[in-house]
């Protein structure tokens, strides 16, 4: 598959760029796809939620009432879980949600998903961008040019950039991201993948050295 290199105004380089098929010409594996995003999401989650059980209540433990002859039901203290302010039965605890998933279905995962984006035509090669300031205005007029809309951008460097970082820090709908850091969930959240052109042979290169 080859696409054509763009300037930052978004006009034809005359350079073209070959995408591996091995990378974004695969048959997707949906599966892997869930499996990669449900860790990602699952490793993100702190686990700190707790809820007080019935013997981390503060209250007296005498029993309120006789056990029989009441005509109602008994009750053996005031921190009973039926209670306003009593413990709770069965609430969360601190724990950890991630679990591990093997190398060649993560890098599976990633080749899917980057098929799935090529696929939908949603790949664009841009030239490398190298700001003399960080400007967002100029980052905005980057994306105007490649005629891209501001939902969920994500530009790939090969190595990061910090004038291009800071350009795009104040777009709530971009992401800046090298290729090694690249993951199934950022690949699937957005909408448009904007490579510069030496990350495309950062991406081969990464997927070849661990290939088996």
């Amino acid at each position: 598959m080859e696409l054509s290199v763009l300037n930052i105004a978004g006009q034809e380089t005359g350079r073209k760029v070959e995408l591996n098929d091995a990378i974004f010409g695969i048959q997707p594996n949906e599966h892997a796809i869930y499996l990669d995003v449900k860790q990602f999401l699952a490793n993100n989650r702190q686990g700190t939620h707790k809820s007080k059980q019935r013997n981390e209540i503060s209250g007296s433990t005498r029993k309120l009432k006789k056990q029989k002859g009441t005509g109602g039901a008994r009750a053996g203290g005031i921190k009973n879980p039926l209670f306003r302010g009593g413990g709770r039965v069965f609430g969360p605890v601190p724990r950890d949600y991630s679990f591990k998933l093997n190398k060649k279905l993560k890098r599976l995962a990633r080749k899917s998903a980057l098929s799935v984006k090529a696929a939908s035509n949603a790949v664009t090669i841009v030239e490398d961008l190298n700001f003399e300031a960080p400007k967002t205005k100029q980052m905005i007029q980057l994306f105007n040019n490649l005629k891209l809309d501001n939902r969920n951008i994500l530009l790939v460097t090969n190595d990061m950039n910090d004038n291009v970082l800071l350009s795009a820090r104040n777009l709530q709908y971009v992401d800046v991201m090298r290729v090694s850091d690249l993951a199934t969930y950022n690949i699937m959240r957005a909408k448009s993948l904007v490579f510069v052109e030496s990350s495309v042979q950062g991406l081969n290169e990464m997927f070849n050295l661990n290939e088996e």
